[in-house]
C-alpha cells in the first residue's frame, strides 16, 4: 500500500555502481546476467521484454537505481545497464544473501552489551501485500526484513517488535497518532515540495508524518485490457477521459502531479488491488495501475495474464519509507536510527540481498 517521491535517492550503492565497470560481458542484445547498452528507442519495457519476455522491468530497475532515478521513461543511448540474472543474481557467479550473511555475521562479532534499558520499537505492517509484507514470507517479506535489518546496522543495536493490522487507514488514522505503534511499514512520500498540486490525502501525509529515507523504489505500470484504447498511450494526457482504479489508501500523488485530476479523469477506490484487478478484467475500469510487482500477482491469481498489457513506455516512479507520526516525541529519533541502518544498507550491497532474496522467494512461490 500508499504516497509518491519522484526525486532521486542520493545515497548511492557502491557495490552495484562497482559492477558496471566489472561485469565481464557487455551484450549487444537484451539477455540476462549481462549488462546492455541502450540504443534509440529502448525502453525500460522493452529491454525487459527482450531479456525476461516480461514487461516487468523492476528488477532492471532495483539493480541500476542510480543510473535510472532521474528519468526512467527517458533512456539515453549508450547509457549501460544491468540485466541481472533471472533470479534476482548480479553475475552469474554471485550468490544470493551472500552479504546478508556477511553482515550479520559482523554485527554479531561487534555487539556489545548495555546496561541501559531502552523499551523496543513498536512496527506495524499489514498483511497480503506480496512480496513486500505478509507473515507468510520469510521475515515477514521485504520491507519487513529492511526494518528489522536497520535495527542492526549503522551502529544501531535496538529491540523490535513487529505486529500486523490489516487495515491500512487504521495505521494513520489511529495507530501511530495515538501512540500504539511508532512506525508503519510501509507508505510512499508524495512530493510534498508540490503541495498546491496534491489532494487533500497527499497534503495530510506531508502534514502529519515524517518519512524515512527511501527503503525502495518501484515502477507504477498502467495495465489495461489488451483491446483498450488506452493501450497505446504514449504520453500522460491520452489518459484524458479514463476510469482509473487504485485501492484505498494508496496514494494518487503521482498522478496528480502528472495532471491527471478528476474531472480529466475519474478515480475509482476499491478496498484491495485484488478487485481493481477485477474491475478491469470485467471493464468496469479502463486502467488498473499500482506496483508492477502486485499486479502481476493479481492477474496470475485470476488466469489473467494474457487478457492484460502494461503500458511498456509509461510508468510513474515512487519511493517508500517507514512512517511515524509528528505527534510522537520520539517519532524523529527513530526516523534517524533507521536512516543510518537504511544507509549502512545501501552502501555495503544488503539492500539489494534483501530485495533479491525476497522476490526469488516469492517468485517461486508464483510458479
Amino acid at each position: 500500500m500508499t504516497y509518491m517521491r519522484t526525486g532521486s535517492d542520493k545515497y548511492r550503492s557502491t557495490a552495484l555502481s562497482a559492477l558496471l565497470i566489472a561485469f565481464p560481458i557487455v551484450a549487444s542484445a537484451q539477455e540476462a546476467c549481462t549488462t546492455y547498452t541502450v540504443t534509440d528507442g529502448d525502453t525500460l519495457g522493452t529491454i525487459a521484454q527482450a531479456a525476461y519476455g516480461s514487461y516487468d522491468y523492476q528488477m532492471i530497475f532495483n539493480a541500476n537505481r542510480d543510473a535510472l532515478a532521474a528519468n526512467p521513461n527517458n533512456l539515453p543511448a549508450g547509457l549501460q545497464l544491468i540485466l541481472p540474472c533471472e533470479d534476482g543474481r548480479l553475475t552469474p557467479d554471485s550468490e544470493l544473501s551472500s552479504i546478508i550473511q556477511q553482515e550479520t555475521a559482523e554485527q554479531e562479532a561487534t555487539r556489545t552489551n548495555s546496561n541501559t534499558y531502552e523499551p523496543p520499537l513498536k512496527f506495524v505492517s499489514s498483511n497480503n501485500w506480496m512480496p513486500f509484507a505478509d507473515e507468510s514470507l520469510t521475515g515477514g517479506g521485504i520491507f519487513v526484513r529492511m526494518a528489522a535489518t536497520a535495527m542492526q546496522r549503522g551502529g544501531n543495536d535496538r529491540g523490535y517488535n513487529i505486529n500486523y493490522v490489516d487495515d491500512w487507514m487504521s495505521h494513520i488514522d489511529v495507530l501511530l497518532p495515538s501512540g500504539a505503534f511508532d512506525v508503519s511499514i510501509a507508505w510512499e512520500s508524495p512530493d510534498c515540495s508540490k503541495l498546491d498540486l496534491l489532494g487533500e490525502f497527499s497534503v495530510r501525509m506531508c502534514t502529519e508524518f515524517d518519512f524515512s529515507l527511501p527503503i525502495y523504489e518501484t515502477a507504477y505500470a498502467f495495465n489495461t485490457l489488451n483491446d483498450s484504447k488506452y493501450a497505446a498511450a504514449r504520453e500522460f494526457a491520452d489518459y484524458a477521459g479514463a476510469r482509473i482504479c487504485r485501492p484505498e489508501a494508496w496514494p494518487i500523488s503521482d498522478l496528480e502531479v502528472q495532471g491527471l485530476v478528476e474531472p480529466l479523469v475519474t478515480y475509482v477506490h476499491p478496498k484491495s488491488p485484488l478487485e481493481c484487478a477485477e474491475m478491469l478484467i470485467n471493464g468496469e475500469v479502463d486502467l488498473y495501475s499500482i506496483e508492477a510487482e502486485t499486479a502481476s500477482a493479481n492477474f496470475t491469481e485470476l488466469n489473467a495474464n494474457d487478457r492484460v498489457s502494461p503500458n511498456p513506455a509509461l510508468a510513474t516512479f515512487i519511493t517508500y519509507h517507514f512512517l511515524t507520526s509528528k505527534s510522537n516525541p520520539r517519532g524523529r529519533v527513530y526516523i534517524a536510527m533507521l536512516n543510518r541502518g537504511i544507509t549502512e544498507m545501501r552502501e555495503s550491497g544488503e539492500w539489494y540481498d534483501i530485495v533479491a532474496t525476497g522476490l526469488a522467494e516469492y517468485n517461486k512461490l508464483s510458479q
